[in-house]
């Protein structure tokens, strides 16, 4: 099976996160689990430490909690073009205007998106970044569900 660190995400995102099964205790059993499953063990840890990272920096986005809103405009640097496309720049925007994604989320999305070694992204695979991204932000239940619809059924029941 040749899968790639978002698809051991998504399986992890869908048999565990998104269901009444518990995660399993450890690490080591999950990874188990996966290899079972049929994923590469790099793949895996893969998986772990970008989850890992995700979750150390929502932590330090708490220290700074919420602001005043931003009406800058980002820009992305060559290296992010390279990886996100402008239709993932334009679906962040989107995401943003529509209140999904606050300037903070954006930003961790963005860097969570760079950490993932591929030289390009696909609209899907950022939604999945998005997804994981809100699934444990405090105060972002609302853009998480609206993320979630987005992801399995195209579009979200409503943008405006």
């Amino acid at each position: 099976m040749n899968e790639n660190l978002i698809d051991v995400l998504i399986y992890i995102y869908e048999n565990y996160m998104d269901s009444e099964e518990s995660v399993p205790v450890d690490q080591t059993t999950l990874e188990e689990e996966l290899l079972q499953a049929g994923f590469q063990g790099g793949e895996v840890r893969k998986a772990f430490n970008w989850l890992d990272e995700l979750a150390w920096r929502q932590g330090s986005l708490l220290e700074y909690g919420t602001s005043a809103p931003n009406r800058s405009v980002r820009v992305f640097c060559d290296r992010e073009q390279q990886k996100m496309d402008l239709e993932i720049q334009g679906m962040l925007l989107t995401l943003e205007q529509s209140g999904i994604l606050d300037p903070m989320s954006r930003e961790l999305v963005i860097e969570r998106c760079m950490a993932i070694e591929t030289e390009e992204l696909t609209t899907d695979d950022v939604k999945w970044v998005v997804l994981l991204v809100l699934l444990n932000q405090p105060g972002q239940e609302n853009a998480f569900a609206l993320m979630e619809e987005l992801v399995y059924n195209g579009e979200p029941p409503y943008l405006h």
